[in-house]
């Protein structure tokens, strides 16, 4: 059966599928076609149910939880970091309430967590993620929201970092952050046999280490080796393999106090057994 499965176009989603991309796993039957996209477009697609296997932002889960569930591993948890604000120099939580910020989209889990970290509804304009840096370094923009490899290059085009969303939601919870999730549609058939395909291709990518950094530095823009290992090294950790106890109660809380801030207004939870 053909998978059309969407990752996100950075090394963390890339290192993953590694295993599916050159062979390296037992599919099972399955055949596999892989989309590469920025998140923002991997969301959209999820809402017209176009991808059989997507990653997406754990935001968006609640807009396409009637069609897709998620599955037990894969997510992109930080813990005590995750996406940030630049600006050209540090700027306050109450300044950056006043100041307008570029986002990657109004889907990502970056944009979600930033208004929960300020408060409500802030002034923001979006654009894609790998223009938010030149945007604010050049001056056309005061501040930038930075997800992927943007959150270790940022030093190199001068900026400052004016807030740490994981770091935040640390201080303000004591819980890793969940960023990004991989989700099944649920008209697939054989979804268990799928899961355990999909685990196995993350499985080899950590077993096959150089391998898979290899193939995923092909999604760094420009990412020299040290830091595209670094940044796989942030985002592909123990509870990519397994959310367990502590990577579940992560996502109802978050979910769960965006639904009482308004965002949502029925979070249904379901996962992959």
């Amino acid at each position: 059966m053909l998978i059309r499965l969407g990752h996100s176009s950075d090394p963390d989603d890339a290192f993953m599928v590694w295993a599916l991309a050159t062979g390296a796993v037992d599919t099972k039957g399955f055949v596999f076609r892989l989309f590469a996209e920025d998140i923002q477009t991997l969301n959209e697609w999820a809402l017209r149910g176009h991808l059989e296997v997507t990653a997406l932002s754990l935001a968006a889960y609640p807009l396409v939880q009637d069609r897709y569930v998620l599955l037990p591993h894969g997510a992109s948890i930080g813990v005590g970091y995750g996406p940030i604000v630049v600006t050209q120099e540090r700027l306050t939580l109450d300044q950056l309430r006043r100041t307008e910020i570029l986002v990657p989209g109004r889907l990502t889990t970056a944009f979600l967590v930033l208004g929960l970290a300020l408060g409500g509804p802030f002034e923001y304009r979006e654009v894609r993620f790998d223009r938010i840096i030149e945007e604010v370094r050049s001056g056309r923009a005061e501040a930038g929201l930075l997800i992927h490899e943007g959150q270790l290059t940022y030093r190199a085009a001068g900026l400052e970092k004016s807030l740490d969303l994981g770091d935040w939601w640390l201080d303000e919870t004591g819980m890793p952050l969940p960023l990004g999730v991989n989700v099944v549609r649920r008209d697939v058939p054989g979804i268990d046999v799928l899961s355990d395909v999909l685990r196995e291709s993350i499985d080899a990518g950590l077993e096959h280490r150089d391998e898979a950094l290899e193939y995923a530095r092909e999604f760094g823009r420009g990412l020299e080796a040290g830091l595209a290992d670094q940044f796989v090294s942030l985002y592909v950790n123990e509870m990519t393999r397994g959310y367990g106890e502590e990577g579940r109660r992560a996502v109802e809380e978050l979910l769960h106090r965006a639904q009482a801030a308004g965002v949502y207004q029925d979070v249904r939870l379901e996962f992959v057994d």
